[in-house]
């Protein structure tokens, strides 16, 4: 079994690492916008102009990832009740395809997309949140039951072969 609270801890490292270099770059771009004296301000407008969105844009990109960040350590482990194991908030969910190709996933609130590695190097997640296709599909459902998804507007089927 899996540690879920190291891949927390990976998944909180990773979204940090994201909102130093959105911090970095936005500084960057709004001193490159600050930085350039009157004359050549009006030479080129537009570069100036395109460094205060890239600031702007930045300075989004951090202010989404220190909220992720706070709702990471916000998260409570579900409480699992007997032998129910549904996917749920938390869960790490083994996916087989059509084709008999396998993905295993970690379902949590934030961080779709990122990539974790299992304890020791020892496999890869991809992380999943409730409001993604896959998340939607597979919240809620039991070892053993097929989803079907849209991916990039085409039906996938999917097999739970296993939920921790």
């Amino acid at each position: 079994m899996m540690d879920k609270t190291w891949l927390l801890e990976q998944l909180k490292d990773k979204i940090a690492g994201s909102a130093q270099v959105a911090r970095v770059a936005a500084s960057a771009a709004q001193g490159q916008a600050d930085g350039a004296s009157p004359a050549d301000r009006r030479q080129d407008s537009r570069a100036a102009l395109e460094h205060g969105r890239m600031a702007s844009a930045q300075g989004r990109r951090a202010q989404e990832a220190e909220q992720a960040l706070t709702a990471l350590s916000r998260f409570k482990w579900p409480q699992i009740a007997g032998h129910d194991k549904r996917v749920a908030l938390g869960s790490i969910v083994e996916l087989e395809d059509d084709e008999g190709l396998g993905r295993t996933v970690f379902l949590a609130p934030v961080g779709a997309g990122t990539q974790l590695s299992g304890p020791g190097g020892d496999g890869f997640l991809t992380v999943v949140t409730p409001t993604s296709p896959l998340g939607r599909a597979i919240r809620g459902h039991l070892e053993g039951d097929d989803v079907d998804v849209i991916v990039k507007g085409e039906p996938r089927g999917w097999m739970i072969t296993y939920v921790g």
